[in-house]
């Protein structure tokens, strides 16, 4: 797998997007109606399987492009000790022609180069781009029939929090990220039973022991690691507030209803950065255009 050009990679990527897709259509349909625990369970899995997808994708794509570069490097080095070993016997005027023909490579190796990088661009174009622009209408559709529109938060990996400290300050309550991070490391430390069983290790397929849930909320108080449900979960509880999450092809992800105060509006995109996934603050459509 890591001699594959990034080609056959982009293809192979192709495939097995669709083999997902497929897989988390069955997974939902496994749902029975009504039943918000399964439910609950199952938007879990399917996250986890997404981000695994995408995250081996980025590397086996990475691995490609490197071993693409590296054996062109060693072309180019092989060809560049021949031409030094023949200068030695050749006159100035050959000099110059084996000077041009070597500047000949190199823009040969720069415009592979340079098609290279468009056919990635057009395969990011089709798999990524296109997908997070239907995305993004069909949100925009959801969010303007209640009047609402999204307000784009830094995709730095703590989008979560920063959305939620975004929502947090249209009520005049200043909590920074670091703040969120913790509180919601602290309340899934304090609340192990809630949050253990979903989390699951993927080499194993186990899931996670006392010492890895540790581990986990322990990055997750002090790095930037992406947070999901189980963190807005845990802060929807930990700050006694509902958290609604609108998202293009689902229905509105609630946490809390038990609590009566306004809830934290966010949207949740799957194709908003590259292949990464985003969460971003959500406001009435008038406050966009206060200065």
């Amino acid at each position: 797998m890591a001699d594959e050009d990034e080609e056959l990679v982009l293809q192979r990527h192709k495939k097995e997007v669709k083999e997902l897709q497929a897989k988390i259509q069955s997974l939902k349909h496994t749902v029975p109606k009504g039943d918000k625990k399964k439910k609950k369970e199952v938007t879990l899995e399917i996250a986890k399987l997404e981000e695994e997808l995408t995250n081996r994708h980025k590397k086996e794509l990475s691995e490609a492009l490197e071993n693409d570069s590296t054996k062109e490097s060693n072309q180019e080095l092989d060809v560049s000790e021949e031409m030094e070993a023949v200068s030695i016997n050749a006159d100035n005027s050959e000099s110059q022609s084996k000077l041009s023909k070597a500047q000949k490579r190199r823009d040969k190796k720069a415009a592979k180069e340079k098609e290279r990088e468009q056919r990635i661009s057009e395969a990011e174009l089709e798999n990524v781009h296109s997908a997070r622009n239907v995305e993004a209408e069909k949100l925009k559709e959801i969010l303007e029939a209640k009047s609402l529109s999204v307000k784009e938060i830094t995709p730095d990996g703590n989008c979560l929090y920063n959305a939620i400290a975004d929502q947090l300050s249209r009520r005049n309550q200043q909590t920074g990220m670091e703040t969120l991070r913790k509180l919601a490391a602290d309340y899934m430390l304090n609340h192990q039973d809630d949050f253990l069983p979903f989390l699951t290790d993927a080499k194993t397929g186990q899931v996670y022991t006392p010492d890895q849930f540790v581990h986990y909320c322990e990055e997750l108080a002090g790095t930037t690691t992406w947070g999901g449900h189980l963190e807005i979960q845990a802060l929807s509880q930990a700050l006694m507030m509902p958290i609604e999450v609108y998202q293009a092809n689902a229905a509105v992800l609630r946490s809390g209803e038990e609590y009566d105060s306004q809830p934290i509006l966010l949207s949740y995109h799957h194709h908003a950065y590259g292949l990464g996934e985003h969460y971003n603050s959500v406001i009435p459509t008038e406050e966009c255009f206060e200065s």
